[in-house]
């Protein structure tokens, strides 16, 4: 006999199992149990459970509140479909734990692997300390912030000053054609000229300088310098097994 009167007709009802009122107790019991273990865990650990630890903690309550409740109620032909639900949850609880957890070292991660992927990004290998990795073409570049726009640097401590291109000058609402280029300096190429400035700030990571003189060259560069204007602020630099590590005292 099938459980429909026709191709239209509604399903049967199942008949109620003789054994669900015994599950709905062991389900309150359960509930009642993961409950208590909190409230227990809250004073065994006083100040540890609050804020964002304690909403995880219900977050997981409710999870498994959701998954046991349909093991409960649900018709015995069902129990195998629920049981992979119930391991998908509890994989997935688990997972947000952990993603809390450890945060800061996946966070760490994936700079870590930004700094591989784009070697212009710095990432904090201790305190007060950034490791910029060398690139391709054996140079150091890094991607810094002059007044709160990013700009890229070529690194280069034989320059004395921290030059802009004239492209980045713009980009930053500098006015380059109203610039008086009288500042000569000594290039590989021969003598140049740049106009000079003061920033209000100039950024790396976490290191950040105020009021900062700077040049903006006259002739088109590929990229922006940051020369010794910016290194001599740092408590040391050096150059080890193709990083670049910068230390400041903060």
């Amino acid at each position: 006999m099938s459980d429909h009167d026709g191709p239209w007709g509604e399903p049967r009802p199942h008949p109620p199992r003789a054994d669900r009122p015994i599950r709905v107790i062991l389900w309150l019991l359960l509930l009642a149990a993961a409950a208590a273990g909190i409230w227990m865990l809250g004073r065994a650990l006083p100040g540890q459970l609050s804020g964002a630890d304690l909403a995880y903690v219900w977050l997981d309550f409710g999870l498994l509140a959701l998954v046991s409740s349909g093991v409960v109620f649900a018709p015995r032909r069902r129990l195998g479909q629920l049981a992979r639900y119930a391991l998908i949850w509890t994989g997935v609880a688990t997972a947000m734990v952990l993603g809390y957890t450890f945060r800061d070292e996946l966070a760490w991660v994936g700079l870590k692997v930004r700094s591989e992927l784009i070697p212009a990004y710095a990432v904090a290998a201790a305190p007060h300390t950034l490791v910029l990795n060398q690139s391709d073409d054996g140079n150091f570049y890094v991607i810094g912030a002059v007044n709160g726009s990013p700009v890229r640097f070529l690194v280069d401590t034989g320059a004395s000053d921290i030059v802009l291109s004239p492209a980045d000058a713009e980009r930053l609402g500098i006015d380059v054609a109203s610039l008086k280029f009288d500042h000569p300096y000594q290039t590989a190429n021969g003598t140049g000229f740049g106009a000079t400035l003061s920033v209000d700030r100039l950024a790396v990571g976490p290191i950040w300088l105020t009021q900062v003189p700077i040049s903006i060259n006259q002739a088109d560069m590929e990229t922006s310098l940051l020369g010794m204007t910016f290194f001599k602020n740092l408590d040391s630099f050096e150059i080890r097994g193709g990083r670049l590590f910068l230390r400041w005292r903060g």
